[in-house]
């Protein structure tokens, strides 16, 4: 017995252990191919250690370079903008909620004490306004002067009872008083330019050029496939990056029309437009020694896109994303279509984020180099471009951050902002890890890994433990296993609502299969075995493909993924037979649900395991019992009963409460994005434990288009027709949700939801 068994009570009465083993295995290897709903016999009277892992580092060498927390003291609340004062030697932050917060600068790694806390200069909330009108703020810049001037520019979004408007207002922060912490007084506020901002896909960069003049970008504010056709037409403020002279008014306007600005003689143009064609530009910057201009283009369907904006240039929006095309038969701007300088598939980026070019000393080798990254799956990359081609394009580093800006200090160094809070900078990786890594093997096959003693009979190795959820991710109708394989005598952290913390080199395994006869597990097939690998504090996702003997399974290299197409016996299907597309997802892709605030792992959670599990050979036992009689929870469960703990509904048991199963449903397949910094960018949260009232969905207006269906909402109690959520669940394509890893409409699950919205009183 280890040291991690020591003490531990037995399994509560009225269940039975399983002492003997050999029989099952035989008996179960008889039967033939283990389907994914036989139990996977495992003896719960004592903890056997897991020794056989040859799961070790990662299946990629280490980046080149990796990041590093700096002010880990600092507190901010969902910081989206960080700009440096260099005369003062302060940052000023812009959190999302409309607050601009200052500190100084940490000088030779040494942190001010009032760099802890940082100091408010400005809230652009108005006192006492209903929560309908509210604003949020998304960018921030200082004037070139802003040592003589204290002027300071914010780019906000007002929603209004009527149509919401975005806002580019000038504040005037005091400077007049070294010693004294900078403020700036609301009634300050000078609206230098205000249009309708849409549905979604606002801009918000800001930049001063080297000529003096303020740069700033504006999305085409369309829900989906730019509806208001904006992309080539120069008569809105949409779908462009925008030049502007804020120290010389013009009359009529807060702002002049610098000379040069290509449009000012075409009718009907606005004179302000510097370029278009782009879908939504959050973050763009100046070369400081080139004065060329770097902007990260948010794509739609495919394609995310890197471009240097010209005078006058037209980067293809709505008529291509990137270089393929997307409503090519729309009408085409006046000027020439301009290719990205580089472009990533969806595979790899969701949500590219402009950064900075480095001119800093600390890493030379990057001098020239645009660095950008993904708010999606926290890689970062660098490119330098020659002639609008990639002259050097790589991945530099893997983070979990929530990456929504880059910015430069005095010296050209590179920050890194994480929506989640936190500020970091880049750290070249050791060259001992460099070279530790290149010799290193990572399974390539799954027989491999040492989770299995036989991977044909898809029997686990002594000590990998099987479990099952409560409430389980629709996965198109796909039978699922599911085991973890804790190292040696490691245990788990509860970490409460989220999933649970496990020791390093922790693996979690799940294997999918589909019956090729629909209903009819004897003609289970196993498609594919995921696994979850922590290394470092970070969980690394890998997918193997079986083969068509259904003895092993191979690593799935494509960076893409990969699709195939099953035929399935169906009595309902035309014809009997009904085509089944499967993806098989790339690496990259398992952090867009498999997300920091989830903590990574969706179904090791409490709520999630505190069920009973069927151990085989009539053991049948709730799981956090069994763990905890184990000795794998780091915080026993002495005192709470599972009764008394978190726990989900079924959504397919009839017998409990409807909203209980709706909740727990949403819970599963929703709210690993729409969780706060979950990465789902319409403004509500679906995590059960939240009441329905304060998720911010119930009646809320469509964020990302209303799906033709006039009056809809987020979430219309009482009208399932009205209610997005529904509608999107039911559809396929680019308009569905979960927006990855489905091809196939849930319908028991959109009958749940449907049932669950017609219940609720109407609003």
């Amino acid at each position: 017995m280890t040291h991690a068994l020591r003490d531990r009570r037995p399994l509560a009465a009225g269940h039975r252990t399983l002492r003997a083993t050999t029989v099952l295995w035989l008996l179960a290897t008889c039967i033939g191919l283990r389907g994914a709903d036989t139990p996977t016999p495992f003896d719960t009277t004592k903890r056997v250690a897991w020794t056989t892992s040859q799961v070790h580092g990662t299946a990629e060498p280490p980046a080149a370079y990796h990041v590093v927390r700096v002010y880990p003291k600092l507190t901010l609340e969902s910081p989206v903008d960080l700009r440096l004062d260099a005369a003062s030697q302060r940052w000023y932050v812009l959190e999302l909620n409309g607050t601009v917060r200052s500190f100084p600068v940490q000088v030779q790694g040494v942190q001010p004490q009032a760099a802890q806390k940082p100091e408010l200069v400005l809230d652009i909330a108005i006192p006492g306004l209903p929560e309908r009108v509210r604003r949020a703020a998304y960018g921030l810049v200082l004037h070139p002067h802003f040592a003589e001037n204290g002027q300071l520019y914010v780019f906000y979004r007002e929603q209004t009872p009527g149509p919401p408007r975005t806002r580019i207002s000038r504040f005037i922060v005091d400077l007049r008083e070294p010693e004294v912490v900078p403020r700036a007084r609301l009634d300050s506020e000078t609206v230098i330019c205000e249009f309708l901002s849409g549905e979604d896909h606002f801009g918000s960069s800001m930049a001063f050029g080297p000529d003096g003049f303020l740069y700033f970008s504006v999305g085409d504010g369309s829900g989906y496939g730019d509806g208001g056709e904006s992309g080539q037409d120069l008569g809105d403020f949409q779908a462009s990056i925008h030049r502007i002279d804020v120290d010389h008014p013009s009359r009529g306007r807060m702002y002049g029309i610098p000379a040069g600005n290509p449009f000012t003689e075409r009718l009907g143009a606005r004179p302000e437009i510097w370029a278009y064609g782009l879908r939504n530009i959050w973050r763009m910057a100046f070369d400081r020694v080139t004065g060329e201009l770097w902007a990260g283009d948010v794509g739609q369907d495919l394609w995310e896109s890197v471009f240097k904006i010209e005078r006058g240039g037209n980067y293809g929006w709505s008529i291509l994303e990137g270089t393929h095309g997307f409503r090519p038969e729309r009408p085409h701007g006046p000027t020439p279509i301009i290719a990205p300088v580089i472009e990533h598939a969806h595979f790899e980026a969701r949500s590219l984020i402009g950064g900075q070019v480095y001119r800093g000393k600390r890493l030379p080798e990057l001098a020239g180099a645009f660095i950008y990254g993904d708010y999606d799956t926290g890689l970062v990359w660098g490119v330098r471009g020659e002639a609008g081609k990639p002259a050097w394009h790589a991945q530099l580093a893997s983070t979990a951050l929530r990456i929504v800006d880059f910015a430069e200090d005095a010296d050209g160094e590179l920050l890194l902002v994480d929506l989640m809070g936190g500020l970091y900078r880049f750290e070249a990786e050791d060259p001992a890890v460099l070279a530790a890594a290149a010799g290193h093997h990572f399974p390539h096959l799954l027989s491999e890994t040492g989770l299995f003693a036989s991977t044909a009979e898809h029997r686990v190795a002594p000590g990998v433990i099987p479990y099952s959820v409560n409430s389980p991710l629709w996965s198109d109708g796909a039978a699922k296993q599911r085991f973890m394989a804790i190292p040696g005598d490691g245990r788990i952290e509860n970490q409460g609502d989220n999933g649970w913390t496990f020791p390093q080199d922790s693996v979690l395994v799940k294997t999918f299969a589909l019956d090729l006869e629909a209903g009819n597990p004897a003609t289970r097939k196993r498609l594919e075995t995921r696994l979850l690998h922590l290394v470092q504090n970070t969980w690394h996702g890998y997918t193997y493909l079986w083969n068509d003997a259904q003895t092993d399974a191979e690593l799935l290299e494509q960076p893409a993924g990969l699709d195939r197409t099953y035929s399935i016996r169906d009595a309902k299907a035309p014809g009997g037979v009904r085509e089944q597309r499967w993806h098989f997802p790339g690496r990259a892709e398992c952090t867009l649900c498999h997300t920091m605030p989830a903590n990574y792992v969706l179904g090791a959670s409490t709520a999630q395991l505190n069920r009973d599990q069927d151990y085989g050979g009539g053991v049948v036992a709730n799981q956090l019992t069994v763990f905890d009689h184990l000795g794998l929870l780091a915080h026993p469960l002495y005192g709470q009963p599972p009764a008394q703990l978190a726990r989900l509904a079924d959504p397919h048991d009839a017998h409990a409460p409807l909203d209980s199963r709706a909740r727990a449903y949403l819970q599963a397949n929703c709210a690993h994005c729409h969780m706060k910094y979950g990465g789902g960018n319409a403004y509500f949260f679906l995590t059960s434990t939240i009441p329905l009232a304060q998720t911010g969905a119930v009646n809320l207006d469509p964020q990302h288009g209303d799906l033709g269906i006039p009056g809809a909402k987020v979430l219309r109690p009482g009208d399932p027709d009205h209610s997005l959520m529904l509608a999107r669940m039911a559809a396929l394509g680019p308009l569905r949700m979960p927006r990855i890893a489905s091809n196939v409409v849930d319908q028991d699950g959109v009958a749940l939801i449907r049932a669950w919205i017609a219940a609720m009183p109407r609003q």
